[in-house]
């Protein structure tokens, strides 16, 4: 499209036609001659042609090239112009022509459209004004590089077009005459505004992809169709333990090489399985990485191939990471979920898995195996006399002297407290008992010392065969616990064997299965409450009606179940104190339609465990605020054997109690070994002479003598006394004889249901 080709062009033409019209000149004179009648006006015509003839050739001759050439240019040029307009202007490229000092010289349609002014506005003006100014300075530059060496500049310049910024792209040439002088510039260009808003989305998001790789935690790696490493992450560099330099090109196995961690076989490489597959694959669990620093790093992953628009697979992509923290944290988290974190040892839940899988093994395959659950005696001694860190100290040092007793292949279980359990693999019921004693010996053997303290420690071991007769995992657990709590109750520290006829074991079987229907009672209210009262028979007692408060069962059928019938199961799986709340709390609710305003007493036994739960004070505490009733309408009742067991935890209960007005009674005072002793530290307010006194005061003179020696003492203390049992008229004269201010039993009222509630069920 350079001028000069056009040009040069049309200059051939012109000589072309300087020929021609030399022809035609002498044509026309050839053909007047020829035209001529005679001789004469020939030879006439002859000498006026050659003169004519001469004439031109002579001012042909006469004219300098500069003038032919001006001549020949003055006629191409117009119709150059002509041409290379007609060109142009079809062209929907913008095509202009300036000089150096940036004035425009020519322009066609489509820059003028684009710039949407006229030929007078733009003819002879600067293009600067065009160009947007933050991009002056640089076009300018680029315009300095060109050069007769350099004579094409490719620009992308922006410009402004009706007040908006647009982006151009112009390829820019030098245009020179024959000679080879430069003329001006011409410039092609066309608008790339679109182009250049997708280029910069485009790169938007390749920064926030390069971003976001260079910034997660995750490791991420790309490879081509063939599995060649084509980009690593920072991520991926550092696990691998090489640079992307150093990788690019490699097959990815040369370094990723992954293992099972524990058999140590090789695992295939997910990038090579997903390009396989033409799927998204993971690895297996327990995978560690092996680097390039022979680090091993445990790892997830996973990998996926990469599709082109026609779903051809072009490479894969795997993201993975570092789990060596959280693969060692779950490893803890498991070891915690099944093992004692004091001893060590394997907990209840893990030692129930155990036993489970033996005895799916003894039906399976006939083997035979044997639980020892055990019981420490006297561990609460040292317990409450040193200190909970001597009692953790003493079960470290006892499980450490039952495992050198048992086998590798038998398991030591901590099953709570002082509980332990060893499950005896294969081993037959005389092999097992030979076992159970060993232990049994070795504990009774140890010494524990504490501070200069020594203590003997005793263990209480119930023994149970497995096999493939035993029923179920619960019934051999529940089994093996109630031989351990005959071995104590025969008198501690034995060995005791269950057997399939034991009377002991059905009855602790029998408690078992009470301490779950006494649960399952509490929450449907299947208790209810009686009252006995109890009966003034001096003139000094207090007036108002006593009653105690007595607890009754109904079970499934509706019967009327006694107390002594559950209460040895509630306390032996620690169900006394929920029960104890449950009296209070119906009772207290229903006080208002029981009692109303009369001047009554209440007596309410309360258990051990509740003597000694903290909580309990503040329970109570909260009932009788919540219920508005007086603590002096309300006597305590605890057994003389409950009070001995913790002495000082039983003397600060009854003077918190007694100091918000409540009034305590001793229970079955008289069945211990010292029980005046006793007395003289517990700040109660009546004795309950035990029924076993009573009942055969007329015939026995020594109960006779005891009652007589108790209600001495307690009337120099200050205490009244109850009598309990009395069921006929001549144990209420005899112990009215003796001076007993209170009568309970038969003979003075039947237990009965609170009067006016809905509590017999």
């Amino acid at each position: 499209m350079a001028y000069k080709h056009w040009l040069s062009s049309w200059l051939k033409a012109i000589t072309a036609l300087r020929t021609l019209y030399t022809d035609i000149a002498l044509r026309e004179l050839i053909l007047k001659a020829l035209t001529l009648p005679s001789s004469a006006p020939l030879a006439a015509t002859n000498r006026k042609l050659e003169r004519e003839i001469s004439d031109v050739y002579d001012e042909q001759l006469l004219e300098t090239p500069r003038e032919r050439l001006l001549k020949q240019t003055e006629i191409a040029i117009p119709q150059s112009e002509i041409c290379y307009r007609a060109i142009v202007e079809d062209q929907t490229e913008m095509i202009a022509r300036y000089l150096p000092d940036g004035r425009l010289t020519f322009f066609n349609k489509a820059f003028a459209l684009y710039f949407e002014r006229s030929a007078e506005e733009m003819l002879g003006s600067r293009d600067q004004p065009i160009i947007l100014e933050a991009d002056r300075e640089r076009v300018a530059e680029f315009v300095a590089l060109i050069s007769a060496d350099n004579p094409v500049v490719i620009i992308e310049k922006r410009v402004v077009v009706a007040g908006e910024v647009r982006w151009t792209k112009w390829h820019n040439r030098m245009i020179f005459d024959e000679q080879g002088c430069f003329l001006e510039f011409q410039s092609v260009g066309y608008d790339i505004t679109e182009f250049k808003q997708i280029e910069e989305t485009l790169f938007q998001e390749k920064e926030l992809a390069e971003v976001t790789l260079q910034s997660i935690g995750d490791a991420v790696l790309t490879t081509d169709a063939f599995g060649r490493i084509k980009y690593l992450n920072p991520v991926a560099k550092s696990l691998l333990g090489c640079s992307e330099a150093s990788a690019e090109g490699l097959l990815l196995e040369e370094v990723f090489g992954i293992v099972h961690e524990a058999t140590r076989e090789t695992v295939q490489n997910p990038i090579e399985q997903a390009l396989k597959e033409n799927r998204t694959v993971s690895l297996a669990n327990h995978t560690v990485l092996i680097n390039q620093n022979n680090q091993e790093i445990a790892i997830q992953d996973s990998a996926a191939p990469i599709r082109d628009r026609e779903g051809q697979i072009i490479g894969a992509v795997m993201v993975f990471r570092d789990v060596t923290q959280n693969r060692l944290l779950s490893r803890q988290l498991s070891w915690q979920a099944s093992h004692d974190p004091l001893t060590g040892l394997v907990n209840r839940h893990e030692f129930e898995q155990q036993i489970e899988q033996a005895l799916h093994l003894a039906k399976l395959d006939y083997q035979i195996h044997a639980l020892c659950y055990l019981d420490l005696d006297h561990f609460k001694i040292v317990n409450d006399t040193c200190g909970h860190l001597a009692g953790d100290e003493l079960l470290r040092q006892i499980t450490i002297l039952l495992q050198e007793k048992i086998r590798k292949t038998d398991t030591l279980a901590r099953l709570g407290g002082d509980e332990f359990g060893v499950l005896l693999s294969q081993c037959l019921p005389e092999q097992a008992l030979r076992v159970a004693n060993q232990l049994l010996e070795c504990v009774q053997e140890f010494r524990f010392v504490w501070q200069e303290q020594v203590f003997s420690i005793g263990v209480s071991i119930g023994l149970v065969g497995i096999d493939m007769n035993s029923e179920s995992l619960a019934e051999i657990i529940k089994t093996a616990d109630a031989a351990c709590y005959t071995a104590k109750n025969r008198g501690r520290n034995r060995v005791y064997v269950a057997q399939t006829d034991d009377q002991e074991r059905l009855q602790q079987r029998g408690e078992m299965q009470w301490a779950s229907r006494i649960s399952h009672a509490l929450e449907s209210d299947w208790f209810c409450l009686y009252v006995q009262p109890i009966a003034s028979i001096t003139p000094v007692a207090q007036n108002g009606d006593y009653y105690e408060v007595l607890l009754r069962l109904h079970d499934e059928q509706g019967n009327l179940v006694l107390p002594m019938t559950f209460i040895p199961a509630a306390e032996r799986y620690d169900l006394m104190h929920l029960i104890d709340r449950w009296v209070i709390r119906t009772l207290f609710s229903n006080w208002i339609r029981v009692v109303g305003d009369k001047q009554s007493m209440y007596a309410i036994n309360l258990s051990g465990s509740t003597i000694n739960d903290d909580e309990f004070i503040d329970f109570l505490y909260e009932q009788f605020t919540l219920h508005s009733i007086l603590p002096q309408s309300i006597c305590f009742e605890i057994t003389e054997t409950v009070a001995i067991a913790n002495l000082s935890k039983a003397r600060k209960f009854i003077q918190s109690l007694q100091q918000i007005g409540c009034r305590f009674a001793l229970d079955d005072f008289g069945v211990g070994m010292s029980s005046f002793a006793y007395l003289k530290s517990l700040p109660v307010n009546y004795l309950k002479i035990d029924g076993s006194f009573i009942r055969n005061i007329i015939e026995n003179p020594v109960d006779n003598a005891i009652v007589t020696a108790i209600t001495h003492i307690s009337s120099v203390m200050g205490i009244k006394t109850i009598a309990e049992f009395v069921e006929n008229d001549a144990i209420l004269e005899r112990i009215t004889a003796l001076g007993i201010d209170y009568a309970q039993g038969y003979g003075i009222g039947m237990p009965r249901p609170l009067v006016g509630s809905i509590l017999v069920a």
